[in-house]
């Protein structure tokens, strides 16, 4: 057994929930989700942490303007790493650790990052730790499964077919592994919405907002956006 299980128990044992942000595959809007879930809920008064997780691409810190590496938005060592808080929120994310440079790991590589990173972070006590996962359903997803024993799912999705196809079958994964689903949320919805597709399952929708994209780096600004306010709505239900 690998020692750093024990001591990654340990590091979360204050965290109340562990939610994982995924979607079937990418571009549906799951950093975008994490983000502004992250600073709604501490805006309501939630202790927050925010581990982007992203293999294929962290973006958390472009969504909120955290110049990672200016001094005052990195990490602290003191017997272990603690996150810098930002907008209220505890962030951390690969970029500090791989910077601007791609990631091209598989296997066991990704399984030793992410058990190092949860060895190491001190994320103290919180109300809830958002997790940005990579899309799709390879080794991190897996992993996380294995190593955050109370891990709940935030499932995004848009009403494309093949969005929803895929997510269906993460949807299935979930269920074979006995691992709580809180539900999906339709992100980007133009017309009809897919809340049939999942019944009991739908937490809500987000209509496409035009204005997104001019609101990025900016938390107040993205605070004000249509989305924001829909997603409030929908943590409302969860919380």
């Amino acid at each position: 057994m690998d020692p750093r299980t024990s001591v990654i128990e340990e590091r979360l044992k204050n965290v109340k929930r562990i939610i994982a942000v995924s979607g079937g595959k990418g571009g549906v809007g799951k950093s975008l989700t994490s983000s502004l879930m992250a600073l709604s809920l501490s805006g309501m008064g939630y202790k927050v942490g925010l581990l982007d997780l992203d293999f294929s691409g962290p973006s958390d810190h472009l969504i909120l303007g955290i110049k990672y590496t200016q001094p005052q938005f990195q990490p602290k060592e003191d017997r272990g790493i603690t996150p810098p808080e930002v907008y209220g929120i505890k962030f951390l994310s690969l970029i500090y650790y791989a910077g601007e440079n791609p990631s091209p790991l598989r296997g066991a590589d990704i399984s030793n990052i992410i058990k190092e990173i949860l060895c190491i972070t001190r994320w103290e006590s919180l109300d809830v730790l958002i997790i940005d996962m990579p899309p799709g359903m390879g080794e991190a997803v897996l992993d996380s499964i294995r190593l955050f024993k109370r891990i709940e799912f935030l499932v995004v999705t848009t009403p494309s077919r093949v969005s929803l196809g895929t997510v269906k079958k993460f949807i299935k994964l979930l269920e074979d592994f006995k691992i709580p689903l809180i539900g999906v949320i339709e992100n980007m919805k133009i017309s009809d919405s897919t809340k049939d597709e999942f019944e009991k399952d739908f937490l809500g929708s987000i209509k496409f907002d035009m204005d997104l994209e001019k609101a990025i780096g900016d938390p107040e600004k993205l605070m004000s956006t249509k989305f924001s306010m829909e997603l409030r709505k929908i943590l409302e239900k969860i919380f």
